[in-house]
């Protein structure tokens, strides 16, 4: 019998170690913060103070939760006690995070009820500059956390032929998309061409970058798998030249490029990366949202108080606690929602699972059995039985789906039908 090969089980997000980083100076940030107010408010017998440097701590504490969890995932990225990786420790940590918010959305909310019927005088002249100093605290957190929390978590897992017995393989490579598919060199008489299908944020066309090339030198002759041609004319757009028409969808097929008079065949495939859920980082969300809730509950407070102070109307400063723990509950609501599904291990993106089930039966090929489940940011793992009546190894199935860049962990097992 062949010698299993060994793999990898890392299934990290792209920015892991960055936010790691990050959560730990806000950590800091706020702890520095919390001794700060405690130790003024006892000099200068300000109770506001000591309130708001206790409730400081929590917040240092909930993010000292999700710094952790950065710390051991990566510390224990290769052990293999852990069949998948720690890829979903992350999602642990979130989902313990949600848990705390909606606790502390509670204590608000009740705190805020019984003084909307009971109230208490409020020092306006303490509360209000208390409030404001929570608040640049936590914009000053958000900003360096949001630094790590847009755009990451996009690894892309190249499913490649690992030969095993039973026609396991696995994934590890990784590509990020920057606007475009696939970038094609190609050589020329006056230099290297770069070839591209460029869609940042604009309808998909190709593009010619390189020595000077003129537009009317220059043209491609799409051929799909069904036999549909179609050919492009291009223009010069800023350093390089752009095709006049969109590429329609999908972006699977053999480009033939002629320059100056001579041809090249390019062949273009679809990839299908994770986005959305599937690419999310919860444990940083989980940070972010305890940031921007207390934010939020402090915006809110500062409204309350101005206007309780001009108005008399103290109702308003527990009307904005009540609001404020209403908002933080439903962020609670949701990320847990989101982080126990993918605890649970429920499918994370029907349309990818549709898209693998249409490419594996396209040639007439049944799927008997599929599991699809995310092992981390940006990577999913799949197990897919296939039934065929051709004689195909699982190396031709690993072949069709190496356009889905997401599975990091690709199983395939191929019966013979009867």
């Amino acid at each position: 019998m062949a010698a299993i090969p060994l793999h990898s089980h890392v299934f990290l997000g792209e920015e892991h170690t960055t936010s790691e980083r990050r959560t730990w100076a806000v950590i800091w940030l706020c702890a520095a913060m919390m001794l700060a107010e405690i130790v003024g408010g006892l000099l200068f017998g300000s109770i506001a103070l000591v309130a708001d440097g206790l409730h400081m701590s929590t917040h240092a504490g909930a993010l000292l939760l999700a710094a952790l969890a950065y710390t051991y995932a990566r510390r224990h990225a290769a052990d293999p006690r852990f069949t998948f990786g720690t890829g979903k420790l992350g999602d642990l940590a979130g989902f313990t995070s949600a848990i705390i918010l909606a606790m502390i959305a509670l204590l608000i909310g009740y705190e805020s009820v019984v003084r909307l019927f009971e109230p208490v005088p409020i020092r306006f002249s303490e509360a209000i500059p208390v409030a404001i100093l929570g608040l640049a605290v936590n914009i000053a957190s958000a900003w360096l956390l949001g630094g790590g929390a847009h755009g990451h978590g996009h690894d892309h897992g190249h499913p490649h032929g690992h030969g095993h017995p039973h026609g396991h393989g696995h994934a590890h490579d990784h590509d990020h998309g920057h606007g475009h598919d696939e970038t094609h060199r190609i050589a020329t008489d006056a230099g290297e061409v770069v070839l591209e299908v460029f869609e940042d944020g604009v309808p998909p066309r190709f593009r010619l970058t390189g020595p000077e090339l003129a537009a009317s030198a220059v043209t491609i002759e799409t051929v799909r798998p069904d036999g549909t041609r179609q050919r492009f004319a291009f223009v010069g757009r800023g350093d390089g030249l752009e095709s006049v028409d969109e590429i329609p969808e999908p972006h699977a097929f053999v480009a033939n490029v002629t320059i100056d008079g001579r041809s090249h065949a390019i062949r273009f495939e679809e990839h299908e990366h994770a986005q959305g859920r599937t690419a999310r980082d919860n444990n940083m969300r989980a940070a972010l949202v305890h940031v921007i809730g207390d934010a939020a509950v402090s915006v809110l407070v500062i409204v309350g108080l101005v206007l309780a102070q001009a108005f008399g109307w103290l109702w308003m400063d527990p009307l904005a606690g009540i609001v404020g723990a209403v908002v933080i509950a439903s962020w609670a609501f949701a990320l847990i929602r989101d982080t126990g599904a993918i605890l649970l291990d429920m499918n994370p993106d029907r349309g990818m699972a549709e898209k693998l089930r249409q490419t594996i039966e396209s040639e007439g090929d049944e799927i008997a059995d599929l599991h699809l489940w995310r092992l981390g940011p940006g990577h999913l793992g799949a197990i897919v039985s296939v039934v065929t009546k051709a004689r195909r190894g699982q190396d031709y199935y690993r072949a069709r789906l190496a356009r889905f860049r997401s599975l990091s962990h690709l199983t395939i097992e191929v019966r013979q039908a009867a």
